[in-house]
């Protein structure tokens, strides 16, 4: 486990705390719906990059369908209104907690931390918050103030078939002493020597602790500091064919056995040390002002097997599988398909489905190789790399919340924040290998050796590398935000409402450590700065019609900067900022109906999002090239819009009918701009993606629930049927370049015929949850078991994406040499939702 351990620990004054908000808008969770939706999200959503992570968890006191979904759909992996998650902003006592290069928040930052994350006030995209303008996914803000917690202790423990086996939870808290004192603590430990996918582990400490001191009526600070070092080892995704060789839909390529033991070539360290310190301040009755400032040094390495000068050692590589010798789809060249061909078909087949060794990376094999080229004085064949995605980042944060009558109250704040994200890579293992040194192999084809070209550092240039070694690549990029925000609620007879609006900038700076030989005047040391104004606002207003009955509206308009993690063209070799970098432009809508009453609870919502100079960034391997590329899309516009509904029959005071669901689509409106760098010759290409009504990715687009629900004399038990429907795998955009599309022969002189987008497979799955709650004469004893996939659905896709490679391989100038045999345009990479699994968790608190 990684060991180091560096705490930001930060101190500045900070502020008073928020009020109640307008009715109608987000609360919290019950306590058993509150474990249940963090265990599911920390079990199974974001603890992997490999995996579609973009988690974002929502709820509402009034609406029951935003209140229930998070929970419901996980285990597809379902994203509310199918939305990235930077468009889902997290605070911590009103600290926001987002990731300043990707927007994006990682949940695995406070996993384990359950109890502590139980009292969370969720504002809805058009429901009014105390800490922010409500982002367009909704705004969360965790309250983690010690004298907030319960008094007693709480102990927990865990069995599950998940990605982890076994946890055990501790939590203490004194509350609030008569002197003004109060103290918290949690540990908790998750493990798996295998997880529910072989070949993976999971080993997990996490920790917390919280100290607050309230001086008198008016005053109170807090220091908390919580961490999660974890270690644990990846899934990787695979295609149908070798799922199928396998004979088993969570077959792993990222491990093999090593002198009879499993390892896994991709394991991740993950350790977020983070410290928060709070003044809440109350100013009089009716002024509340909170600050808080927060420090982090986040330190994620995720190592992967890589070659040199040799075959690629992936089990399931594409030139080793059956189809890469026979035409098994019947439309290729004829010489694919004779007995020859036949046989070698057979051979492959056989040895795939021979042993499971045969399917799994042979590490003994990889070590021989090595020692084999050490000896004739030749760097390693294969070793083990690490990414490592190091940042230090602090904010501050301040909000002061004004009743200005009993019926209107303003809240207004401002937000700060620096980050210095430290990237680079390192030399994990060399597997037995001896030496090896810092060039770039991938260029060695096209220059010589002794052409600085092929050179990751010029300033060092031939550099050998050990375990711990940076090499490859080596730079930092630096975010400062600012943000100032306010917000104006009212409530009248018949309507209450809120408008709210934010003017925010964000500097971006990259740092280059390594002259790199593809762009020598423009690796190395300090980039330009790139700097954005943004803003927007966001309306809501409820119209109380009587009767239970409510009509909702709401209206948003804003831009907000691009994101570091999109901003720059090829990071990992130049300074350069993408071409035409711009200001996103959001535009968002919603309207809805809510009826409560004493048989039904309904509501029924339909919203419309558009979006314009959308930007987006991938790498990958591109064959017209034949080399890696780095790619910016922009000038991307979208849209989102569906209908949700949740409705919640009372049969009986304790049994309810329940249906919750949502129609949705969200697609891009406009083919793209591409630029794409060569990465074995820093060439620059431009050209258009035929990319329109490209779909997001990774989550059912629809969604239908029925469920039975039984809560009575400390019972809880809940059965759901939901079925999942159109869900798209990422798209590979090289597919569908203009270039590409006419060397492929699929450009008529005025028509481009434009490759579909793949489908996974959707599909029905039963989940159950039965819970008893005992009051014994000492405390109190829960006991939860919640079962997911009773049915045993294996053929649900829960993400994936299409392969970039082509079914041509080209010459040197980009034209087609001949068609391949393999068909990746029918082979995405494919992930599936686990069968039944489930939790059984035991409680008692004290």
């Amino acid at each position: 486990m990684q060991k180091k351990l560096k705490l930001a620990v930060a101190a500045l004054c900070c502020a008073t705390s928020a009020a109640a908000q307008v009715a109608g808008q987000a609360g919290q969770k019950s306590d058993m719906e509150s474990e249940q939706a963090f265990t599911f999200t920390e079990a199974q959503l974001g603890e992997d990059a490999d995996m579609t992570d973009n988690v974002i968890i929502v709820s509402s006191n009034s609406n029951i369908y935003a209140s229930e979904v998070g929970y419901l759909f996980s285990p597809a992996r379902f994203r509310y209104r199918a939305l990235d998650q930077k468009y889902n902003e997290i605070f911590i006592n009103g600290a926001p907690m987002n990731d300043a290069e990707s927007g994006q928040f990682r949940y695995s930052l406070i996993g384990g931390l359950n109890n502590q994350a139980r009292d969370v006030e969720y504002s809805l995209p058009f429901e009014s918050n105390n800490f922010s303008m409500p982002a367009a996914a909704g705004s969360n803000n965790y309250n983690f103030r010690p004298s907030h917690y319960a008094a007693g202790h709480r102990i927990a423990v865990s069995g599950a078939n998940r990605n982890y086996t076994l946890r055990g939870m501790y939590t203490f808290n004194t509350g609030l002493s008569e002197k003004g004192w109060a103290f918290t603590g949690n540990v908790t430990y998750r493990w798996a020597n295998r997880g529910y996918v072989k070949g993976t582990f999971y080993n997990s400490l996490s920790y917390f602790l919280g100290l607050e001191k309230v001086f008198n009526d008016r005053h109170s600070l807090s220091l908390v500091t919580w961490g999660n070092p974890t270690e644990r080892s990846s899934q990787g995704p695979a295609t149908d064919e070798s799922y199928w060789l396998a004979n088993s839909n969570y077959y792993n390529p990222y491990w093999g056995y090593q002198d009879g033991k499993v390892r896994n070539s991709r394991v991740v360290n993950d350790f977020a040390p983070t410290a928060l310190l709070t003044w809440d301040w109350k100013i009089d009755e009716t002024m509340h002002l909170t600050t808080a400032f927060s420090g982090k040094y986040s330190m994620y390495k995720s190592t992967k097997l890589n070659y040199n000068n040799s075959e690629n050692p992936q089990p399931d590589y594409w030139k080793n599988l059956p189809s890469s010798y026979y035409d098994v789809w019947g439309d290729g060249d004829a010489d694919y398909r004779t007995p020859e061909a036949l046989a070698n078909w057979q051979k492959a087949y056989d040895y795939f489905t021979a042993s499971e060794a045969n399917r799994q990376i042979n590490w003994n094999r990889l070590y021989a190789a090595n020692r084999g080229a050490s000896a004739q004085g030749a760097d390693a064949m294969y070793y083990i790399q690490a990414k490592n995605n190091d940042q230090l980042a602090f904010s501050l944060a301040s909000s002061l919340k004004t009743d200005l009558s009993k019926k209107a109250s303003l809240d207004v704040g401002f937000m700060l924040s620096t980050t210095k994200g430290m990237h680079y890579q390192t030399m994990e293992d060399l597997l037995g290998a001896s030496v090896y040194h810092n060039i770039n192999t991938y260029a060695l084809g096209t220059y010589a050796a002794d052409d600085p070209r092929v050179q990751y550092d010029l300033n060092n240039p031939n550099a050998a590398v050990g375990v711990g070694d940076r090499f490859g690549y080596d730079y930092n990029l630096f975010v400062n935000k600012a943000n100032v925000w306010a917000t104006y609620t009212f409530r009248q007879d018949v309507l209450h409402g809120f408008l709210s609006g934010r003017v925010g900038g964000t500097a971006m700076q990259r740092e280059g450590n390594m002259r790199n030989g593809m762009d020598p005047t423009n690796s190395f040391g300090k980039s330009g700065t790139a700097r954005f104004l943004d803003g927007g606002f966001k309306t809501g207003v409820t119209a109380d019609l009587g009767g239970g009955s409510m009509l909702t509206m709401g209206l948003g308009y804003e831009t907000k900067a691009p994101t570091a993690s999109e901003s720059f063209q090829a990071p990992e070799i130049n300074n350069n900022f993408v071409k035409n970098l711009k200001n996103e432009k959001v535009f968002s809508s919603e309207i809805g109906y809510q009826l409560d009453c004493s048989w039904l609870h309904a509501n029924i919502n339909a919203y419309y999002y558009y979006m314009t100079d959308v930007t987006e960034w991938q790498q990958f391997y591109y064959d017209q090239i034949n080399s890696f590329s780095y790619v910016s899309l922009t000038g991307i516009r979208k849209e989102a819009y569906g209908v949700e509904w949740g409705l919640d029959f009372k049969i009986t005071p304790a049994f309810s009918i329940k249906s919750f669901g949502t129609i949705s689509d969200a697609k891009n409106l406009n083919n793209s701009n591409v630029r794409y760098m060569e990465s074995t010759s820093a060439e620059m290409y431009d050209d258009i993606c035929m990319n329109k009504g490209m779909r997001e990715y990774g989550t059912p687009l629809s969604v239908y629930n029925i469920g039975l629900s039984y809560h009575s004399g400390g019972w809880y038990i809940d059965l759901n049927g939901n079925y999942y429907d159109r869900i798209y795998l990422s798209y590979a955009p090289n597919l569908r370049y203009q270039r590409s599309l006419e060397a492929d022969g699929r450009f008529d002189g005025a028509n481009y015929d434009v490759p579909g987008q793949l489908e996974g497979n959707g599909g029905f799955m039963l989940d159950a949850s039965i819970g008893r709650s005992i009051y014994l004469k000492r405390g109190q004893l829960s006991i939860n078991l919640m079962l997911t996939n009773i049915l045993n659905n294996t053929n649900i896709t829960t993400g994936g994406f299409e392969q970039s490679r082509q079914d041509n391989s080209y010459t040197s100038t980009g034209e087609v040499n001949k068609a391949r045999t393999y068909k990746f345009s029918r082979n995405p990479k494919l992930y599936y939702a686990y069968g039944i699994n489930g939790m059984l968790n035991i409680t008692y608190r004290f």
